[in-house]
């Protein structure tokens, strides 16, 4: 990348930055978010609303929001949201309940070395 800001998806780096572009509720989110522990729910929720919020699977090095980094671009389109706090916090719970689907199929995916058979007879 050819911006020291820039990362692939959204970096919860930047999560502080957000906390006051928005009202009180979006403000608990944020605080909420960056409180939780690494790769937990809440933060993994909060990635994956900026991610679909800031577009960041259209986002490439060469792009305008690449170049200009992920603390900008984050900050622009929160700032820009035209939705409420609310909202937002409804965008969050759906985005966790898409991690909780997620990770729930996962469990339930057969691990790939039982399928491989051991002993090459059956």
């Amino acid at each position: 990348m050819y911006q020291s800001d820039t990362e692939i998806l959204f970096p919860m780096r930047v999560a502080p930055v957000l906390r006051d572009l928005r009202g009180p509720v979006w403000q608990g989110l944020v605080d909420r978010a960056w409180r939780s522990p690494d790769a937990s729910l809440d933060q993994l929720a909060f990635t994956l609303l900026l991610v679909r919020l800031d577009g960041c699977l259209t986002c490439h090095t060469d792009s305008y929001r690449a170049m200009r980094g992920c603390t900008t671009c984050a900050t622009q389109v929160v700032k820009r949201y035209r939705g409420s706090d609310e909202d937002l916090i409804t965008l969050f719970e759906i985005a966790k309940q898409d991690i909780m689907a997620y990770l729930e199929g996962i469990e339930q995916v057969e691990p790939v070395f039982s399928l491989v058979d051991s002993g090459g007879s059956e």
